[in-house]
């Protein structure tokens, strides 16, 4: 018996298109391919394949499968001469067969038997004299008599023993196929009691489990009970209504994810039939992965209220180790208080449809929920919301999609930690009419001023946001509050800063610097590596590379200082310290990471004209060495 896993590898080593134009035509249309059908005749392609879902498609006739379906098929080969055939194609061997894997596939047959029949066996009761109420609660929905039963809606009576009585199957089977509950003193009852039941269907549309509702609320009685976890089902791996919306999705080319089956069917009733829910728990690993065969953006759609946002947050946390590039996730969040049903009632299809056609990205929700999620009215708040977002971004197992989200959110966190306020047109008059004094600063600053930029001291990175700031004054007021915070950590920063901010106001835009040579302007050689100190920078690339780089001078010292503190708890908490110090450590190699995409050693020669500008063995400094005199 060959196991899921090893015809998933088989697939996934098999390129289909290679496969499928051995014998058919193909024609290439964006990323994937398209052709005439080869199973019915017609004169326009409607026949489409994809090497990266792993399937084709005839939207005339319907014709749908794998690269096995298609050797079986297309080929007329038998399943496991299809297999053999490929195997060998792939290099991959044929495992042998397991008596044991037969053993269970052959249970899993078996007790497939019993849940269709009790499906059958649901649906007769639904519409018997006991199924009454049932039917009146599923009129109250405004379901229609097609989806009732292209759902399979169903009733289980009231009664203990009802299904025991009704299905000729032992005992055993009626307990592992999850219809029966069997009690430590070895009685056994029905599960499913007094409630409008659901078909759980399989990929290829074989009932493997049921959910039923409560029709009067009742104290201590869930309102949905699900199957549990059978040989037959793993509500982890399963997704509620996907053997219908798979072939809807690629109509739409969308895939939406509501959070319970009846929002399913309410969104199918109303016309959207692309729509799947996961069964009772939050979106697992294994549920992204399937929707990604199907769309590679679907659509995640969750209540507006408290809880719909955790659930969404559930889904964002469990996707970003699994984010690729061109795979995310979309978000839509319904108006507060309003499920899929309530708002379609409400405001009709149309205004769903309107929702669904503009999702937010999955970067945007993380941003607002974290921005949301508390207070941010303290430096600590402020600091607190940075090491959130900074956490999401460590869970990114993509190193491309990683340092992305890293620049976008930290550009984020930074216009709206430090907002650019509109700076006012400096007078020389004050209140009353009379003349405003000129700034005054230190000359003994001014030449430390003058020695920093000019590349006479080692601390480079400093040197290079204080030259920075000189040439773009205009962020010094959005970056006021993180340098002050850097200057109180570090006294060789506070050396820097401290003047630079005393004459803020005698600096202005493109204008003349104080500190300047007779040009006028501030040149620095030995610090234009720094990308928002190269010339030809776009201003706005300029501000923001600066943002980046004032970002990691406040992060340096208390960084250090959280390692200094690790280090000096060794003696009273090693392990801790230990534990502390190996997180520290990966945070400073990350930060060296970081400022090295803005440093480059390169670009530096380039942009000085020839290696010796730089000196002959002068080497970019690591955000660690601070300046000595």
């Amino acid at each position: 018996m060959l196991s899921p896993q090893w015809l998933d590898e088989l697939r996934a080593r098999v390129t289909l298109s290679s496969v499928i134009m051995r014998t058919t035509k193909l024609q290439r249309a964006g990323r994937e391919w398209k052709a005439c059908c080869p199973f019915h005749n017609e004169k326009s392609p409607s026949f489409t394949v994809s090497d990266e879902k792993g399937f084709y498609h005839c939207f005339g006739c319907g014709a749908h499968g794998d690269v096995i379906r298609w050797m079986t098929d297309q080929r007329g080969l038998q399943f496991m001469d299809a297999v053999k055939e490929l195997a060998q194609e792939a290099g991959m061997e044929v495992p042998a067969a397991d008596p044991r894997a037969a053993k269970q596939a052959e249970k899993r047959a078996s007790l497939i038997d019993v849940t269709e029949a009790a499906q059958d066996w649901f649906v007769r009761e639904l519409r018997s004299d006991g199924g009454a109420k049932a039917r009146d609660y599923l009129a109250s929905r405004g379901f229609s008599d097609a989806i009732v039963r292209e759902f399979g809606f169903g009733f289980a009576p009231d009664n203990k023993q009802a299904i025991k009585n009704a299905l000729a199957f032992d005992e055993q089977m009626l307990v592992e196929s999850g219809m029966r509950i069997e009690t430590d003193d070895g009685n056994h009852y029905d599960r499913f009691r007094d409630r409008l039941m659901l078909p759980i269907q399989d990929a290829r549309g074989r009932v493997i489990a049921f959910g039923g509702r409560i029709l009067d609320k009742r104290d201590g009685v869930a309102k949905y009970l699900n199957s549990p976890d059978t040989p037959l089902f793993d509500k982890g791996r399963t997704l509620y209504n996907l053997h219908r919306a798979g072939p809807a999705s690629r109509q739409t080319g969308r895939m939406v994810v509501v959070e319970g089956y009846m929002d399913v069917i309410a969104l199918a009733n109303a016309g959207i039939e692309d729509a799947v829910a996961p069964l009772g728990t939050a979106l697992t690993e294994r549920q992204i992965e399937m929707l990604w065969r199907m769309v590679e953006r679907p659509i995640l759609c969750f209540d507006g209220d408290a809880a719909g946002q955790k659930a969404a947050m559930r889904a964002i946390q469990r996707a970003l180790p699994l984010l690729r590039p061109a795979h995310s996730l979309a978000i839509v969040r319904l108006p507060s208080g309003l499920d899929p049903d309530d708002l379609i009632k409400q405001r009709g299809a149309k205004a769903m449809e309107e929702i669904l056609s503009e999702p937010a990205g999955l970067l945007d929700t993380l941003w607002e929920f974290e921005r949301d999620a508390q207070p941010l009215d303290s430096p600590e708040a402020k600091a607190g919301l940075k090491a959130r977002l900074l956490v999401h971004v460590d869970a990114i197992a993509d190193p491309d999609i990683k340092a992305l989200y890293r620049r976008e959110l930290l550009d984020r966190f930074s216009a709206f930690a430090f907002p650019q306020r509109e700076r006012q047109p400096w007078k020389p008059e004050g209140f009353r009419g009379q003349q405003r004094p000129v700034a005054k600063v230190d000359p003994a600053a001014l030449k430390r001023l003058q020695q920093l930029v000019s590349g006479q001291g080692r601390d480079r990175l400093t040197a290079a946001v204080v030259a920075g700031l000189m040439r773009h004054p205009s962020q010094l007021e959005r970056h006021e509050e993180a340098l002050a915070e850097a200057a109180e950590r570090d006294a060789n920063i506070a050396a820097a800063i401290n003047p630079l901010l005393d004459m803020a106001e005698m600096l202005e835009d493109g204008g003349e610097l104080p500190i300047s040579g007779s040009s006028g302007q501030l040149a620095p050689p030995d610090l234009s590596h720094f990308s928002f100190l190269r010339e030809g920078t776009e201003t706005e690339d300029a501000r923001e590379d600066l943002a980046e780089a004032v970002s990691l001078l406040v992060e340096r010292p208390a960084l250090e200082a959280a390692l200094a503190a690790a280090t000096a708890r060794f003696e009273t908490d090693p392990e801790g310290a230990f534990a502390e110090q190996q997180r520290l450590l990966k945070r400073k190699l990350d930060f060296e990471a970081r400022l090295g995409q803005m440093t480059s050693l390169k670009a530096a020669r380039a942009n000085a004209g020839s290696p010796q500008d730089l000196g002959p063995s002068r080497k970019p400094e690591t955000a660690g060495e601070q300046e000595t005199d």
